[in-house]
């Protein structure tokens, strides 16, 4: 006969679910993860521009040298020597540019000579203009691509404002705005539909929070009132034998409907990410999780171990209890008959914490394990049907971690049971 609890109602409005605890992991749950830090090389929007700007005139500059080199050769090629020596008696000339007149020992020579001096200049001031042309052109490309960069990033800065309010709202905060002032433009469009988008979010997510509320209380309350109500029955020493099975059966069925309304509030609850963050060591929330499973880990004849090593990260306990006690149950009830055994691991680097949770039982194929994690599913079973409980742990498990930052996955184990781990950021 079940043991009579006190008369009371206790919601337990604090106190997470059972977690439904059919789900052996097998699939990494991949979550999205922190913004890499190089940015710099990726081809964005405005390296791109940057590029196209300076492109452009880099092409422009070089037709431009082209045409100008073309047309100064011609008219060089065209002018000559613009004079010629036909008669002379005792002429002698010098100069500084063609030094070879000097030897001219007739007008012929000294015309040849004339005619190689005046092609070579051409050719060097060709090759003076090309040069000086190309250093000019160079150092105006630079400037180019670095005015191209700064008037890009001017341009595209309401982009970028964009992008940080869109990365910084989070579900429990979405109050943040854009308000991008400024000329009617495609951007300021597209700001403006992004602040309507999130005005119509903050209002589902509000209404979601009233519902949260108020199904905590609707719901909980009723399933209280008959759990009390069964259990004085039960109480009772003169009720007979089929009366005492049928209030068993019913306060079972009772608590399995506690357990999953419990559930889905917690699940609704730890969609969002947590606002108010407080130091929790994974280590102690570990531990306390193993204490509370013993009793049941020696009744299913579960060994349970493990190193558990200090790990700080900052969050809220009571929702990351749920997640070390969901790993735990889950692990304990999908084991082996016997010989069995649990182990739970933390550790800590500089920047990330980490729960792993390994156990013994079934073989688990991969493509199973992305089913695990969503709502009210088995293994091989699309809905839930076991006695083990009501196919929310790992769906928690998986939201909680998500509302901390974090990631979480699991990997099949060759000779049966699951590894799940969980991954946190420290700050």
């Amino acid at each position: 006969m079940a043991e009579a609890r006190p008369l009371s109602l206790p919601p337990r409005p604090e106190q997470p679910p059972h977690a439904g605890r059919g789900e052996t992991p097998a699939r990494p749950w991949r979550q999205r993860e922190p913004a890499r830090d190089c940015s710099q090389l990726r081809p964005t929007i405005r390296i791109r521009l940057t590029l196209l700007y300076g492109g452009m005139f880099l092409m422009a500059g070089v037709v431009l040298l082209l045409i100008i080199y073309l047309l100064a050769a011609q008219v060089l090629r065209n002018s000559g020597a613009a004079f010629h020596i036909l008669d002379g008696n005792e002429l002698r000339l010098s100069s500084d540019v063609c030094p070879q007149v000097r030897r001219a020992q007739d007008i012929g020579e000294f015309n040849a000579i004339l005619d190689a001096c005046m092609e070579n200049q051409r050719a060097t001031t060709l090759s003076s203009l090309l040069n000086r042309s190309l250093a000019a052109l160079l150092g105006l490309t630079v400037l180019a691509f670095a005015v191209g960069y700064i008037m890009a990033g001017r341009v595209l800065s309401p982009l970028g404002r964009i992008t940080r309010t869109a990365r910084n709202v989070a579900g429990s905060d979405l109050h943040k705005r854009i308000e991008l002032d400024g000329p009617d433009d495609e951007l300021k469009e597209l700001a403006d539909t992004f602040d309507g988008m999130l005005e119509r979010l903050d209002r589902a997510f509000n209404a979601q929070k009233r519902f949260v509320a108020n199904a905590s209380h609707e719901l909980r309350t009723p399933l209280a009132i008959n759990r009390t109500l069964l259990e004085v029955q039960l109480s009772d020493p003169d009720v007979s034998p089929e009366l005492a099975q049928l209030g068993k059966s019913l306060l079972a069925t009772n608590e399995r409907s506690e357990q999953l309304v419990e559930g889905l509030l917690l699940l609704a609850r730890s969609e969002n990410e947590i606002a108010e963050r407080k130091p929790v060591d994974l280590a102690e929330v570990a531990s306390l999780s193993v204490d509370q499973s013993r009793s049941e880990a020696a009744a299913a004849g579960v060994e349970l171990r493990g190193v558990r090593r200090s790990a700080f990260v900052k969050g809220n306990g009571v929702l990351l209890e749920r997640v070390s006690m969901n790993l735990m149950q889950n692990a304990i009830r999908y084991n082996v008959p016997d010989g069995g055994w649990v182990e739970v691991v933390t550790t800590a680097d500089s920047d990330h914490v980490s729960l792993t949770v390994s156990n013994t039982g079934p073989v688990v194929p991969a493509y199973e394990v992305d089913n695990l994690f969503e709502p009210f599913r088995r293994l091989r079973t699309e809905r839930t049907g076991s006695d083990k409980g009501v196919g929310l742990g790992l769906s928690i498990v998986r939201s909680v971690t998500r509302a901390h930052g974090g990631f979480v996955n699991a990997v099949p184990r060759a000779g049966g049971g699951l590894e799940v781990h969980v991954r946190l950021p420290r700050h």
